[in-house]
Formats: structure tokens, sequence, C-alpha cells
């Protein structure tokens, strides 16, 4: 497909380049060998021809199912053509192919910030051998989970991994949307995509290159890309009755001035481009403005659906909730001090890549708890981690492997027990926790679109409504089995579509295909989630969704006014043109004016134009785990 369009592209500067030289040719034989007759034919027999070839593209338009504005420019070329008018015919012939070439140029202006993602795509990986210290460059392909490998100053990450030597500056720019690069620290994630800074780090690759973060991200780039924007829909709506409303005017004014001249005088400033080009080029615009806020839309018809969305169904785990673990309660036992207790497990933990113990490391560097040096590092698989911290043995882990006995605290929390030199020394508590900006997201959803907000999950009744609490919903329906949840989608009705699902999990992905929107948290997500999904946001944020239904509505607006600037300015040109004051020539210039009015205003949709307003509607909210 992307060949195809730049195919396309290629024809489009070759017609232009060719009906130039056909123009200079023509005004040689005019005005240098005073041969009009030499250039009436030259001209009209060009015109014929892409008169014709639009024609037979018309054609094929209205064989898939569509319509639009193509008639009137090819009535508008014949037209003056009939009466002698060879130079207006000349004038629109240069501005329909200017146009469709300016149109490429503003479709990939406005699309450089996906395309730059793939520019920027890493081929190749230093791949260390920690006995030795040497390093070897593979293809990120042969990438293994395991590997060490080597990112060199302003290198990009190759693979998701955690760091084993830095610390470093990462800038995730083109992941995230975040200029301010971010520090990571040992045993910190860092996902493949990052431009690291200035100092050399070493990571461990957590997953393979197909499966990283930056990967996955050029896939669903290269789908946004074969999936170009779609907004005949809308333009066709405006295109029957703009060309009715001008073949009346026009027939109106022949039949009262009895000159033909007139019917051409007046189908030369219907300019038919604000419905080809205007909306097209303000839908990509979007699409790039969603792209550089960390949001991937695949097409452009996802915009069109946001921006009228009744319905939101949201994941809960790992999309109300941030889905991982995070220590809850530290309960030392008697005679132990808390921070010791802290740092001495922490320190055996940093040695782990276990999901618990990564969880832990942050928490202690949250504290501004320095971490000791751990030597005789030993990990039993399944059960913990043992280690010799300041001369003394730690062990973390289950309550058997640490204590030999069974705890009934691990039969309804997720816990972590400590020992000290085989004696106990208290336990750790982990929890899953809500977003931060996740009340705020609801806030901003009940109070600026009139939202109705409901949770759906599979969660426990208890568990659902602490979760609700804590968001600020009120409606809860939980315990539900995932063909419920798909079963509530798809029963949505009319009134209250389109439906928006917003997921994380491989579970999600059924519900996100079934939904009109399906948003996957793409940050830590699964990839079936992602792929699943019409629109993936990259920062991991929940915020992002209200970001996206807001550039969506900003962008539809732009579309619609570039539309219906054009149209108005086309009408009031016809109006004057019904009087026999503007003659051919001056009239084909000033559709010049009218597309590039148009097309520059659709373009205000890359940088969006107003700040957010509340809106009304009947909005509802669903929420899904």
């Amino acid at each position: 497909m992307k060949k195809e369009r730049e195919v396309r592209s290629m024809k489009h500067i070759q017609k232009l380049i060719a009906i130039f030289v056909i123009a200079i040719l023509a005004l040689i034989m005019e005005f240098g060998l005073h041969h009009p007759l030499w250039a009436q034919i030259l001209i009209t027999l060009t015109g014929a021809y892409l008169a014709f070839t639009m024609f037979v593209e018309m054609i094929k338009t209205l064989m898939s199912g569509k319509y639009g504005v193509d008639l009137l420019a090819i009535t508008a070329i014949i037209a003056t053509l009939a009466v002698g008018q060879y130079w207006a015919a000349m004038i629109i012939l240069l501005m329909l192919v200017g146009g469709d070439t300016l149109e490429d140029y503003a479709a990939h202006k406005a699309n450089s910030d996906l395309k730059s993602l793939l520019e920027n795509s890493p081929q190749v990986a230093h791949r260390l051998n920690s006995k030795n210290n040497t390093t070897a460059d593979i293809e990120i392909d042969d990438i293994q989970v395991g590997d060490w490998l080597l990112v060199k100053a302003r290198e990009i990450v190759p693979a998701d991994g955690h760091i084993l030597k830095g610390p470093g500056f990462f800038d995730q720019s083109s992941l995230t949307g975040e200029s301010k690069p971010i520090e990571k620290d040992l045993g910190d994630d860092v996902m493949s995509g990052s431009l690291n800074g200035d100092t050399v780090v070493i990571i461990q690759a957590d997953k393979e290159s197909k499966d990283s973060q930056y990967q996955r991200l050029i896939t669903l780039v290269r789908e946004s890309e074969a999936k170009p924007a779609h907004f005949v829909r809308m333009a066709d709506r405006y295109a029957v009755p703009f060309t009715l409303i001008a073949y009346v005017i026009a027939g109106i004014a022949w039949f009262i001035s009895k000159d033909p001249v007139r019917f051409a005088e007046v189908l030369v400033v219907a300019s038919p481009c604000p419905l080809i080009l205007a909306a097209p080029v303000a839908l990509v615009a979007g699409m790039s403005r969603t792209s550089r806020s960390g949001i991937i839309v695949k097409t452009g018809d996802v915009l069109e659906k946001l921006a009228t969305a009744k319905t939101f169904a949201f994941d809960k785990t790992g999309t109300i909730t941030r889905g991982t673990l995070s220590v809850d309660k530290v309960v030392p036992a008697v005679g132990v001090d808390k921070q010791d207790l802290i740092k001495l497990s922490a320190s055996v933990e940093n040695n782990s890549n276990h999901i618990l113990g990564r969880s832990l490391v942050g928490y202690a560097k949250n504290q501004s708890l320095p971490l000791k040096k751990a030597n005789s590092v030993k990990e039993v698989t399944g059960n913990g981690i043992q280690a010799e911290v300041d001369g003394k043995i730690i062990k973390v882990g289950k309550s058997t492997f640490v204590t030999g006995a069974t705890s009934e605290l691990e039969q309804t929390q997720t816990a972590m027990f400590i020992s000290i030199n085989d004696q106990y020394a208290g336990y750790m508590t982990f929890t899953d926790r809500i977003r931060p900006e996740a009340k705020q997201t609801m806030n901003v959803l009940t109070q600026q679109h009139h939202a109705r907000v409901m949770m759906l999950t599979g969660d426990q009744q208890e568990t659902a409504e602490d979760i609700a609490q804590q968001a600020g919903i009120s409606e809860i329906h939980a315990e539900l089995l995932p063909d419920e949840k798909i079963k509530l989608i798809k029963n949505t009705p009319k009134d209250h579509r389109p439906v928006v699902m917003v997921g994380d999990g491989v579970n999600d992905a059924p519900a996100l295909a079934e939904a009109d929107v399906g948003i996957a948290m793409g940050a830590h997500g699964a990839t079936a989630a992602s792929e699943t999904a019409s629109a993936v946001i990259l920062k991991d944020d929940l915020s992002r969704v209200e970001k996206a239904v807001e550039i969506s509505e900003d962008t539809m607006k732009v579309a619609r006014q570039s539309v219906m600037i054009g149209i108005a300015i086309c009408t009031i040109l016809m109006l004057i043109a019904s009087f026999g004051v503007l003659p051919t020539l001056f009239g084909a210039l000033l559709q010049e004016v009218v597309d590039t009015v148009s097309i520059l205003w659709a373009l205000r949709a890359r940088h969006g134009h107003s700040k957010k307003t509340p809106t009304s509607g009947n909005h509802k909210i669903f929420f899904n785990s």
C-alpha cells in the first residue's frame, strides 16, 4: 500500500511537470510563433486526455460504492474547452494536478512524525561476553532473552531489558512523547527505541527484539501507513449537494444569459478541492498530532469515531490500576528496624529479576534508602533469594523458604518474608495500586463530557468496590466472565455508539476487536492487545485516552471548517460568476486561492487550535477488567 501511494505521488509530480511543459509550449506557440490554433489544439488534447483518465477513476470510485465530486471537475474542463476558453482549462488542469501533488506533500509533512520511528529503527546490537568482556555485533533479530547488551553513547536501545551497569539518561520521546530524558539506574527497566545519553550502559535483554516495545511500535506504524486516512464518508456528505448547487447555479446563469460561456464561468470557480484535499489532510495531520502525544492511531476513521464516541469501556487491571504489584505494608518483627529491613532485603533483591524484587528495589529507591553490596548471591527459583550483606545472611522469599513454615498470610495476600541469620525479621505485602491520574481522568470525563461511569470487572465485589471508590466510580458490576463483558459491548444500543474499549492484556483483545474503537495501553501491555486495537497509547498514562478524544474532536472540527470554508468561498464565487463579471481565466486563478486557503486551514489540525472546552453529550463510560 505504501508503495502504491509512492507511485501515485510520483505520477502526480510527473503529470504536473508534463502539464507545465505543455503550458510553456502552448505559450510559445500562441505568443511566440503566433499560432493560437496550435496552442488550442495542444491544450484541448491534453485536457481531453486528463478528463478521460479522471472519468475512468470516477467510474472505479462509483463501483467501489463511493461517490465524490470528480464529475464537477470533469465538467469544468470540458465546458471551458467547448466554449474555446482553453487557457482557463489549462489553469484548471494545473490546479487539479497541483492540488493532488500538494495533497501528497501535505500528507507526507503531516505524517513525518510517524515515519521518523521507522528511520530510527536499530539494526545492530552489541552482545557482551561476560566471561572475557568482549563484544560482538549481531543482528537485532538474533537477540535472545538473557543476553548482555552493550549500549554505546547516543545509541538506540535494541531490545527491552533492565540495566546491569549504569546509571544513564534515556530519551524516550519517540516512544512516549516525553521530551525530558529519564534517568535509569541499576535494575531499572529500559525500553527498546530509547536513545541512550552520553554514558555507556550494559543491559540484560528481557525480551527478544521482535517482542520489544520499539519493534511493536514499528509494526503499528507500518500498519497505520498501510491504512491511510479515510474521510470519504464525511466529504461525500457534502459532495452531492455541492455538485447539485454548482450545476443549478451554472444552469440558471446559462438559461438567463443565453450564453454557454456563462455556464463555464460558473463551473470554473466551483472548485472540488476543498472536498477532495482538505478533509484527508486534516485527518492525517490529526494522526500526526496524536503520535506526538504518545498515541498511535491506525486509521483516520478512528479519529472520527473518537470524536463522536458515547460509550467508553475500560479494562481495570493494568488500565485503571497500574497492573504491577508495589509495596503496600512493611511489618518488621519485634526488635527489627523498619528501614534496616527494607535496605537489607532490597540489597539482596537488587540481584534478582523477580517482579516482587524489582518492586521492592524501586520502593527502597523512592525512600532514598542506600542499597548495599550483596555477596554470595544464591537464588532458588520459585522460592526466593539468599545473599550475604554486611556479614549477615539474608533470606527473602516465601515463608517456607525463609522460616521453614507456611504462613496463612500467603493465602489471602501477596507477601514476601525476610530472615536475618535464619531469624525471622518481618514481612512485606504487595498490592496493585490505582493509577495516580485515574481519578482526575474520571473527573474530566464526567464533568466535561457528562459521562455515566460504570466499572465492569471480573474481580471480586470487595476488590472492585475499593478500586471504584478510589477512582470516583459509583456504579459497579463485578465478577463478570469474559464473554459477559464482550456481550455487554456487543449489545450496546445504537444511540450509545460508537463504543470505545481500552485494555492492555491478551484477554482484552476480543473486546478491543468487538468495540468500534479499541485502544490498547501499549507501554507495558500485551502484543495481542496492541495488534487488535485500532489505537495504541504508548505512554503509560490513562489520561491519554481523554487526550485522544480531545485531539479527535479538534481534528474533526478543523476538517469540517476547512471543507465549509472552501464550499462557502466557492459558492460566493459561483454567484458572482453567474452575473458574468468573472472571466473564465481569472476564475480559474481564483480556484488556486480557494484550494490554498482550505488546505492551510486543514493543516491547523497538526498542532491544535483551541483549548479543551466542555462539551455536552449523552456519553456512557464502562470500566472493564
